[in-house]
């Protein structure tokens, strides 16, 4: 056996970072650095094109090891096995019953019970668990807060009725007066109190966690993903500091907070912030000085985003779930809930919900993720975007603090504003195309209908107030402007819409089909074609076909001789469009051409501008 060690390529010079760097100036010819290849995200922080050695080394979060505060590696040392989670509708006991006993042969290891504060009751729960080995699965329950300690007490009384050892029961009671209070804008102040008695009441089972931060909400708000890590970060500090205010030791008390997490399609950025959120976490903990490291680890529930979840070519929600999925799995969170594809217009079906199982089981028994702790520690690239994501978060955990803690934050609505801002911003920029959603405003299934299909309402079992005290947060998914415009367009007569292409033949086929994907967004029925030798054919085909919108697709030097010819001919039997924005535009509009579509259109409020000329 050879005895040589001597490293591979080392006959081969290592590059500086500045020789990359000239190498990369040459190849730009010119073009800005900055401007071509660095990429400033909604997160508040610069993303180089590339990462070396020297960028990680002076960064501390490649020195921890799993397992090991301060757990941005993970809290686990062995493996990444997270809990396959879904969540059931209790209103009838016997039929949730016999939903989760199905599901638990199906692949899934953690249950999640949402029962009417109404329903709370001994019986219920013996109905409900019945046949069910809670101390060998998670169950999670989630009911109202007015019934929250009735139900803490009435499963205490059933667990020690069955005999389960207390050291190996994991579960968690989903209590949240904050939510309630983002989203309703209840003040929900006096039911804090009731937090310290859950504590109290659980204090005997290590892994019953009672206090929960739903910090998906704002994910589901169109929060950036270093708000909602910031916040979250905020809202279970308060909770702490409520606990052991009220005489909670600091160990018990974070040893009962859980986390439910939102996943958004940023794949390597969410991945990060479940690293950066349990190392802030664990430091935050840490100053109330528990008893052990253990109390600092961060239990996350991950649930898959329904913000960019669309009505329209619903399938693609497959795509976005399963990107949300692996980042969360590759991040080592506790337990996850994979969105069903189907939750923004029905109650998820049968086939939805296994679709949804068995994208986690995928990714754990087939991929392998559940085997390897923490893959993406030592990438330069994620280590870089962990730690970036700390620093941003905790300026916001801090501008918080500043101002008085999160409660306060709360009822001055400045998290709320901060949160309905980007909501605002992100709907803006998906009517301008800024951010893509996939068969909704980039690429559309030109053929497919509604078929009855309706966006959900919000079915919280929360009644809304009149006059909410508190400012709340309006939750609307994305895609929500473009399938409103598109149901609209389609119970109506829907229009046709012409590709008059002449000219170029590159330019006029690009232009065509950045127009039909245009116009396809509001439902329109679009004609492509190959090509007209003049104007005037091309004017008699449309109008052959029933057109409503003629649009002439050619080139911008083209268009001069083109436009106002066929703008003519056609003399208004239907809605003339230019694609593009030639430099002879402004004598277009003189000569009376008035639609143009070109990239720094705002998509949405162009078609909802012809909608209107179009009497939709």
């Amino acid at each position: 056996m050879s005895n040589n060690k001597e490293k591979l390529f080392t006959e081969f010079q290592a590059p500086t970072t500045q020789e990359w760097l000239d190498k990369i100036q040459v190849d730009l010819k010119g073009a800005d650095f900055n401007k071509k290849l660095v990429w400033r995200t909604n997160e508040g922080f610069n993303v180089q094109p590339f990462y070396r050695r020297e960028d990680v080394l002076k960064l501390k979060t490649p020195e921890s090891l799993p397992g090991e505060f301060p757990f941005v590696r993970g809290n686990k040392k062995n493996d990444n096995v997270w809990f396959v989670r879904q969540d059931i509708v209790a209103d009838d006991a016997a039929a949730a019953n016999a939903k989760a006993l199905d599901i638990l042969q199906k692949g899934v290891d953690s249950l999640g019970f949402r029962i009417p504060g109404e329903k709370v009751s001994a019986e219920f729960i013996e109905t409900l668990l019945n046949d069910i080995e809670c101390q060998c699965i998670e169950v999670n329950f989630q009911t109202c807060p007015t019934h929250t300690l009735e139900l803490a007490e009435i499963l205490k009384a059933y667990f020690e009725k069955k005999g389960y050892d207390k050291e190996k029961l994991v579960a968690s009671i989903d209590f949240d007066p904050f939510c309630i209070m983002l989203m309703k804008g209840k003040d929900a102040e006096e039911m804090f109190k009731v937090g310290a008695q859950l504590v109290e009441a659980l204090k005997d089972y290590p892994k019953f966690r009672c206090i929960t931060v739903n910090s998906l909400a704002l994910n589901n708000s169109g929060a950036y993903i270093v708000q909602e890590l910031g916040y979250a970060l905020a809202w279970g500090n308060e909770y702490l500091q409520l606990l052991t205010d009220a005489g909670v030791e600091p160990t018990l008390a974070a040893s009962k907070i859980k986390f439910n997490m939102g996943v958004s399609e940023n794949y390597f950025m969410e991945l990060a912030k479940f690293r950066a959120a349990r190392l802030l976490w664990a430091q935050i903990v840490k100053t109330y000085e528990p008893k052990c490291d253990c109390a600092c680890k961060m239990i996350v529930n991950a649930v898959t985003s329904r913000y960019n979840q669309t009505l329209f070519d619903s399938y693609v929600n497959l795509l976005r779930s399963q990107s949300e999925a692996m980042s969360a799995a590759l991040a080592g969170v506790h337990s996850m809930v994979v969105t069903p594809f189907d939750a923004p217009y029905e109650a998820p079906s049968d086939f939805s919900e296994r679709i949804a199982r068995n994208q986690q089981l995928l990714l754990k028994e087939e991929s392998h993720l559940a085997s390897v702790v923490d893959p993406g520690a030592g990438s330069y690239y994620i280590e870089h975007l962990t730690d970036s994501l700390a620093n941003e978060g905790w300026k916001i955990f801090l501008k918080v603090e500043e101002e008085g803690g999160f409660l306060a934050a709360v009822k001055a609505g400045t998290v709320q504003d901060d949160i309905n801002a980007t909501n605002v911003k992100r709907h803006g920029d998906a009517a301008k195309r800024k951010e893509f959603l996939l068969g909704t405003n980039q690429f559309p299934n030109f053929t497919e209908k509604s078929e009855g299909k309706k966006p959900l309402a919000c079915g919280c079992c929360c009644k809304e107030e009149a006059e909410a005290p508190i400012k709340t947060i309006k939750s609307t998914r994305l895609a929500a402007d473009f399938e409103d415009l598109r149901i609209k367009t389609e119970n109506a007569k829907t229009p046709v819409a012409f590709m008059l292409t002449i000219g170029n033949l590159a330019m006029r086929q690009a232009r065509a089909q950045f127009s039909c994907n245009f116009l396809a967004c509001a439902g329109y029925k679009v004609i492509d074609n190959l090509g007209f030798e003049t104007v005037e054919e091309g004017v008699d085909a449309a109008l052959k076909a029933g057109a409503d919108i003629v649009v002439l697709c050619s080139s911008d030097d083209e268009y001069a001789e083109y436009a106002v010819p066929a703008f003519k001919y056609l003399d208004n039997r239907a809605m003339f469009v230019v694609a593009g924005a030639p430099a002879c535009m402004d004598d277009l509009k003189a000569a009376g051409i008035e639609n143009f579509v070109h990239v720094r259109c705002n998509v949405l409020e162009t078609l909802k501008e012809y909608n209107a000329k179009l009497g939709i």
